[in-house]
Formats: structure tokens, sequence, C-alpha cells
């Protein structure tokens, strides 16, 4: 495989290249100039933030706000005064000061807190924006810490990843990655390589005199445990991505077997409507279950039977089959009083022939009682009464169980990104690509090719080696403000 570009050795010399490479290069990024940005969504509320960053943000609103001098104010200090336009008072606010180094991007910044008034808010901005200041890209404050070195590359899209958090383990995965936990890893298989692969090009320095700097034997066992990491690593993106994005349930069954009556009762509310007729549920209905702080996105479908007349019936079954299709996990609710044993077994082999997982739930064992349903179905159903909450806990259960199959902890390290995923997808190619090489007994600067290449996209995942253009797509993402 070949080498996909240049890599430097030495880690606080890629940084400092780095640096220097985005600040100082026309072609990248401006961050000499001051930037002003609106940090609250839009909407009234009691209060909305607007956010300076840059050499000038003092002075810009300085020479706005009627209070104490703010240039004669320490940092991370609170400021009580009065936003004017000339004479005119546009709002009371409170003004705080993160002076530079010592701020989110490494910048002075000043947050002006003002009432959440929208019109106050455009006001505010409009007036930093005739002093000087330019109206922030989305991301760019985050960007500007990444490049004055406060954060990583992957620290920063955990930002992104905290902002978008809708559940505790969201939230959990976010926090980790933003305090280093993942970037934290990735350095310590990052410094093992470096320091193997300089002894691997210090021995070509000599290869006259024959002389081994580089153990083989401890860098087999190098490669070996950055190959597990990195495998373990690949293996927590299945729950990453569920952590992040939340799991899709969907609610299959045949009509009338109680499918909306458990929708209503696991959401503990009347979202779905109720009635013995067949066929009540026509189209597809989506809501959310927080379960032990994993999202759940549960949907209730239209019942699947063999024959309809009636086309909206059909097309709604059609969904049904979508659904089942798309989802992570399926629920197959049947009726334990009118349902027959052989179809409900053939039901669960077709999902085990297609590698779907699934749980067989039980439903209306209040009537037919949950021994007598036991021995006409088994015992590797949950039994329930979605009409009487019986045994919800335990369909709750299995859920979570279902998403956290395979050992992965929801509180260790979690991949929830893809871009990580990707790189981290050609690491193990190229750790692997190492390990053949020194089987074969490859001449070391064979071997050290190998191995920079499994540091360039170890430092592309954290941004030690990285592109404007990768750059700009991930901090597009972002929110303005931020």
């Amino acid at each position: 495989m070949p080498f996909p570009g240049p890599i430097l050795l030495f880690p606080a010399y890629t940084d400092a290249c780095l640096h220097l490479q985005l600040v100082q290069s026309p072609d990248m990024y401006t961050i000499n100039d001051t930037i002003v940005a609106p940090a609250t969504p839009p909407g009234e509320g009691a209060l909305g933030i607007i956010r300076l960053s840059g050499t000038d943000a003092v002075d810009i609103v300085a020479g706005i706000f009627s209070g104490k001098p703010l240039k004669e104010q320490k940092s991370h200090t609170a400021h009580f005064g009065k936003i004017k336009d000339g004479t005119r008072v546009i709002d009371e606010v409170v003004v705080t000061l993160f002076c530079a180094p010592h701020s989110y991007t490494g910048e002075n910044i000043v947050e002006i807190s003002c009432h959440g008034s929208q019109y106050v808010l455009q006001q505010v901005t409009s007036l930093c924006l005739s002093r000087g200041a330019r109206l922030a890209k989305p991301g760019e404050f985050t960007l500007r810490a990444f490049l004055k070195g406060k954060m990583d590359l992957a620290q920063a899209e955990a930002v992104a990843d905290l902002i978008a958090s809708h559940s505790g383990a969201a939230h959990r995965a976010a926090i980790n990655n933003l305090r280093g936990g993942f970037s934290a890893r990735l350095k310590a298989m990052r410094e093992e390589l470096i320091k193997f692969s300089a002894l691997i090009e210090l021995e070509l320095d000599f290869s006259e005199e024959d002389v081994t700097f580089a153990d083989r034997p401890q860098l087999y066992s190098l490669v070996a445990d950055l190959t597990d990491t990195t495998t373990a690593l690949l293996q927590s993106f299945k729950l990453g991505n569920i952590v992040k994005n939340g799991v899709s349930v969907a609610i299959i069954g045949k009509p009338n077997t109680g499918k909306s009556t458990l929708l209503n009762t696991l959401l503990d509310e009347e979202r779905a409507i109720v009635s013995d007729i067949a066929g009540t549920t026509r189209d597809t209905i989506e809501e959310t279950l927080n379960i032990d702080g994993i999202l759940f996105r549960l949907i209730d479908t239209a019942g699947i039977r063999d024959h309809s007349i009636d086309i909206i019936e059909n097309i709604g079954m059609e969904r049904s089959k979508t659904a089942m299709e798309q989802a992570d996990i399926v629920v197959y609710l049947f009726d334990v009083m009118t349902s027959d044993p052989q179809q409900v077994s053939q039901q669960k082999a077709t999902f085990e022939a297609n590698g779907m997982q699934y749980i067989m739930a039980g439903n209306k064992v209040d009537a037919a009682g949950i021994l007598q349903a036991k021995q006409k179905f088994g015992d590797d159903v949950v039994y329930i009464s979605a009409k009487n909450k019986d045994n919800i806990h335990k369909l709750k259960d299995l859920l979570y169980q279902k998403v956290i199959a395979g050992g992965v902890n929801p509180e260790d390290t979690l991949v929830t990104n893809a871009r990580h995923y990707g790189a981290l997808q050609d690491v193990l190619a190229s750790l692997q690509d190492v390990k053949a090489g020194m089987d074969n007994n490859l001449p070391g600067d064979l071997v050290t090719l190998d191995i920079r290449r499994s540091l360039h996209y170890l430092g592309d995942i954290t941004g030690e080696v990285t592109t404007e253009d990768k750059l700009d797509y991930i901090f597009s993402k972002f929110c303005i403000g931020k």
C-alpha cells in the first residue's frame, strides 16, 4: 500500500509545525481578526449571550459598554452595565471577560449576557460588527481553540457531540472524549510506534556496522497490543453509534396483538390510538424512550397480515416491513391466546436467518397466564401484558441488554464518529502490514513505511495530520457561536 503522505516522527515537533502552517499559510484560516456571534439559539428566552473572540474583543465591547472600564479589569470577571449606541441604551447586560491565553479559544473572549429578545441580540451584534468584528462562521470558535492548541481535533468534534447529546450515555461518551479519554489512548499508541520507528531508522544509519537497536520480539508484542487496542475501539463503534444516534426499535406483529398499547405503556402516555378493531394503525408512529441513559426510537407499525383489500392498509403494511428491515432491534409481539406456536417459531427462524436482532414478546398473559403461555411457546419469550403493564420492566431490560451485548461498556471509551472509525480501520490494516513485513523479514526501511502509515492515520484522527478541506467539513457541522 502506498504511503499516504509525509509525517514527522516527533509529536511536539509535529504539533508545532502544524500550528505554524495553519497560522501562517495565506491559504489556511485567518485567525488574526475578531469574530462575533450569538451563542444561544434563536427564540425568546430570559437571557441571550453574544460571544466575541480575538485580539480586539475587549476593545470592541469597551466602546459600546457603559460601566467599569473593561480594559482595566482582570480576566474571568463579570461586570454589570449598559450597551449603548451613542446615547441610546440598547440593554442592561453583564459582560464577562476571559483574557488570552486562559480562554476557550486561547484568545481574548468577551461574553455579553443580554435579555433574550432577538431584537436586542441583533442590535448588539450589529454594534460589534460596526466596530470591526466579523460574523463568525459555524464552529469557528472551536476551530480557533483547535488551531491555538487548546484541544485536538477529536476533542473538538466531541464538543459538537456534547451539544447534540440527547441521553445520558451520549453525554458521557462526549464528555469522555472532550476530556481527552479517546485522545489519550491514541497518543499512547503513537508514542510507542514513534519510538520503534526512530530505533529502526537509527539502524539504517548504522547499516554497515550491522547494529540492532530495535528489539524485534518487543516490536511484535507492541504490534499485537496495538492491534488488540485498535480492534477493541473498532468494535466499540457499533455501541458508540447507537449511543450517539439512538436505537431504532420496530414493534412488529399481526393486527390487534397490542402493538399500540405496548407503545403507550412503554412511553407511559396515550400516544397511539388503541382499538379492538384490527388494522386501526395505518402508518408508522415513532417516539423516543430513554432506558438507563440510552435513547430508543420506538416505531409502532401497522399490523402485518397475509391479505387485505384495503389499499391504505396495504401501504401501511409495506411501511411496516420496511421499518422492520431497517430497525436495529425488532420486537415481535404476538397474542399468546390466539397465535399459532408453529408460526411464531417460523418467524423467529426468519429473524435468525436474516441476522436480525429481535425479541419475541408474548402479549395478553393476563388472560392466558404465564405458565400456560410458557408451555405453549417456550422459555425464550418475554411474556407481558401491555394493558396491565405486567413484566414491562423485563422487556426494557432485554432491550438494554441487546444494545450492550458483546461486553462493551457504555462507560468505556467509545468510538462515536464515522471519520474516526474509518481512520482506525486504516490503522489496523497498517499494523497488519507491519506484522506481515516482520514475518517476511522485510528490510527495516520498508517496515518503517508501514509504521509511518499507522502514525499518519492515528494523527489524522487527532488533527496532527490534516487538511484545510477536512477542517472545513468538520467545523461546518457546528452551530454558529460555538
